[in-house]
């Protein structure tokens, strides 16, 4: 027995949404790859994920073990890829090392050529210039570049459907003033003014959501506020303002619901712009701080070391894949949510 019974147009809905095979089997595949990147510490890292010694269990994966726990002088955290380290502990036990043995900070000393290195049975994707592995730059820049769009996409879709929900709800002069700010903001060029801002502040996670929170969230303005003009002259709406309830379990009890059909549809492109900016951002140096698992920052690798094809070639294919499989979730939606598909 189903746990939550759906209704017929939901039922429809779902039915339409994987009709569109090409949409159904990019949500699957993109949720595959997102769920193997937030087990990124799983899959690259710079400490084994056990290690057994002299009869004992550590998970340094997970926790820190001071390098005295293994023979050593320090109390600080145990360097794993150290040979005295190493050494001692295989002396007295094994441990189990992630695919890739490198973090996306940790910079290999022991390569025979010079950095930027070509793949290898230890680089899977080369190394940057600094001598870090490339695949497990990618690994963390993914999971970090699809959070960033999942935050803002949630943060711009809060802030957009309320200001539109007010604007088509109460109209006159409300609406009008709404409109003229927002062609005025909406006028500004964005680009420019988030370089601005980035040069002005030292840029983290937080910083940069913020300053792209301030221009993302007018695209799903004119929609939920045509839906609310269209929405509070009907019946149903007039009804319950005689029943005594007020503007606000109006607005999102009753008109929200249907707004929402149409905003939903916006959402997967709304992701993948959130995506595409904070690339462009981290590609001119305006982005995340340095030494972050960028894709942007990847990609101005590869423009800066053409004689390194791996770098350009990695970032550009990460990218391609996660806004494709994006796109295709988007039509599908899109799909779903349309009156006139039975």
């Amino acid at each position: 027995m189903s746990l939550v019974k759906l209704t017929p147009i939901q039922q429809r809905r779902l039915a339409n949404f994987r009709n569109n095979r090409r949409g159904f089997w990019s949500l699957w595949i993109f949720l595959a790859l997102f769920g193997l990147s937030l087990m990124a510490e799983v899959i690259a890292n710079d400490v084994p994920l056990v290690a057994y010694y002299k009869g004992d269990l550590y998970f340094p994966v997970v926790e820190s073990v001071p390098e005295e726990t293994f023979g050593g002088f320090l109390p600080t955290e145990a360097n794993y890829r150290d040979s005295f380290i190493a050494d001692e502990i295989e002396a007295n036990g094994w441990m189990i090392w992630p695919p890739i043995r490198f973090s996306y900070n940790t910079t290999n000393y022991n390569l025979e050529v010079p950095s930027p290195a070509p793949p290898s049975a230890e680089n899977w994707i080369g190394t940057d210039d600094q001598g870090r592995d490339v695949a497990a730059r990618v690994i963390y820049g993914f999971r970090l570049s699809v959070l960033f769009g999942l935050v803002l996409t949630i943060l711009s879709c809060i802030v957009g459907v309320a200001v539109g929900a007010v604007q088509g709800f109460y109209g006159g002069k409300v609406d009008l003033l709404g409109q003229r700010f927002i062609e005025i903001w909406s006028g500004l060029p964005v680009l420019y003014l988030l370089i601005i801002l980035s040069s002005i502040v030292q840029p983290n996670f937080w910083w940069l959501l913020g300053i792209m929170l301030l221009f993302s969230w007018m695209g799903l303005v004119d929609v939920v506020r045509a839906e609310f003009l269209r929405a509070r002259n009907f019946e149903y709406v007039k009804a319950a303002r005689a029943l005594g309830l007020g503007n606000r379990k109006i607005m999102f009890r009753h008109i929200l619901p249907n707004a929402m059909v149409a905003t939903l549809t916006f959402l997967p492109f709304i992701l993948t712009g959130a995506i595409t900016g904070l690339t462009s951002l981290d590609f001119l140096g305006f982005g995340l701080p340095s030494g972050s698992p960028s894709l942007g920052e990847l990609i101005a690798q590869g423009k800066s070391n053409l004689h390194a094809p791996w770098l350009g070639i990695s970032a550009f294919v990460s990218l391609s894949i996660m806004l494709t499989l994006l796109v295709f979730v988007g039509e599908a939606v899109r799909d779903a949510f349309d009156p006139r598909k039975n």
